[in-house]
């Protein structure tokens, strides 16, 4: 058969509803400034699907600092990857800073989360070595596990019981193969908003011999007293050896960075693949997030709004009796009962007659049946945008339970 050919006829699980998702619950153009409320097909609508946790994209010392940098030292400044042509004294500010931030002693700047990731824990382990990693980790995580090797084991989600099984086995094959263990998990997981329970892996240290590596995305700088994360938020950042964030979720930017012990991140230096063979970070986007880290560590008030915002909607919800899950951050997820055309008519829904528009999720990221609308509050967000949502939630709620979603054709795209 014909590789195209073939490729026309499975499309792949999301590639399927390309003919009647795409433009609108897939691939949607939202116009406007970065906000809580932004136009989608020329409307407004009050917005719950950005990570823009703390506000920090739009925010006017932050585009005045991107504007700067661009127009002193243009996109295309350092040329070449940090290793041979393309570093700076600002790169290596950026990593000192970020270091006495989450408190390690070194930190690597990475171009993007995702490939930062999937690259570094390829460059961590080898076919001697035993990933035990949770079983609802990031497509990040899962594709850098993908890479390694030798054996990977998954452990059900937050189970302390299951981790430590896995544990056991990954102990009796490294004690012949003269290998190591790595453990990876989240500080906040992305879709129901739980935290990672670092302070009962972290306990697991005083009887198994392995390495803790944390994917703090959502967590760095919305959690713990400072905004450094979900490790301080527990109490036990410093028993994460391994830490890693993004930029583009509380910072409002491009790239991320690991932190580490100082030899670590020398050895990740010198043989992540994704780093040595890439193009450095420009100018702009380094000097954007030293202010961006700036704002964050010396405007706590950002932090404050936005979790004076989570507490709102999250009890508001609970109030209308909707079903958030066990989520003990911002990401907000409300779980609803109906099947997939219910699900893209309550969307449809909600956007074209109540304005807002929040990502939803189904089948087979969730049990059939179930359908996730995740909401995400930023600094930036309202009084009157949490009101007017709670209020839209409580009437499509209302419409789910009486079938209106199922008798009646409402999404018509």
């Amino acid at each position: 058969m014909d590789l195209f050919e073939k490729l026309l006829i499975d499309r792949g699980p999301l590639g399927k509803l390309s003919n009647v998702a795409h433009g609108y619950f897939t691939f949607p153009k939202l116009e406007g400034e970065i906000s809580s409320r932004m136009k989608f097909r020329g409307k407004e609508r009050i917005l719950w699907s950005l990570n823009d946790y703390l506000g920090l994209a739009n925010h006017p010392e932050v585009r005045k600092a991107d504007a700067d940098a661009a127009k002193e030292w243009g996109l295309a400044y350092p040329m070449g990857s940090r290793m041979m042509s393309g570093n700076s004294n600002l790169h290596e500010q950026l990593e000192q800073e970020l270091s006495q931030f989450v408190n390690k002693e070194d930190t690597i700047l990475l171009n993007y989360g995702y490939q930062g990731m999937t690259s570094a824990i390829d460059a961590l382990v080898d076919r001697h070595d035993v990933i035990v990693y949770d079983a609802e980790s990031h497509a990040c995580i899962v594709d850098g596990v993908r890479l390694h090797q030798g054996k990977r084991f998954a452990f059900v989600h937050n189970d302390v019981a299951s981790l430590e099984k896995q544990l056991q086995r990954a102990t009796d094959i490294v004690s012949t193969t003269n290998g190591a263990i790595l453990v990876i998990t989240e500080g906040v997981f992305g879709m129901g908003g739980d935290q990672g329970i670092l302070r009962e892996i972290v306990a697991l240290k005083q009887k198994y011999e392995f390495r803790l590596m944390v994917d703090d995305a959502h967590g760095f700088g919305t959690m713990g007293k400072t905004g450094a994360g979900t490790g301080e938020e527990q109490g036990v950042q410093d028993e994460i050896d391994i830490y890693f964030s993004t930029f583009a979720k509380s910072m409002g930017s491009i790239g991320a960075f690991l932190s580490s012990e100082e030899q670590v991140i020398e050895y990740i230096r010198y043989n992540a693949r994704s780093q040595i063979f890439a193009k450095s970070l420009p100018m702009p986007l380094v000097i954007g997030d030293l202010k961006r880290l700036e704002l964050l560590r010396t405007k706590p008030e950002l932090k404050e709004r936005l979790w004076e915002n989570v507490t709102a909607l999250q009890t508001g919800l609970k109030e209308r009796g909707l079903d958030i899950g066990t989520t003990t951050s911002p990401v907000t997820p409300v779980y609803l009962h109906g099947s997939i055309d219910e699900a893209a008519n309550l969307i449809f829904d909600l956007r074209e007659n109540y304005n807002i528009f929040c990502s939803i999720v189904l089948y087979p990221v969730v049990p059939k049946g179930i359908m996730l609308l995740r909401l995400i509050p930023t600094a930036t967000h309202t009084k009157e945008d949490i009101q007017a949502t709670l209020d839209a939630f409580s009437a499509v709620q209302a419409k789910l339970k009486a079938g209106t979603y199922m008798t009646e054709k409402i999404a018509n795209i």
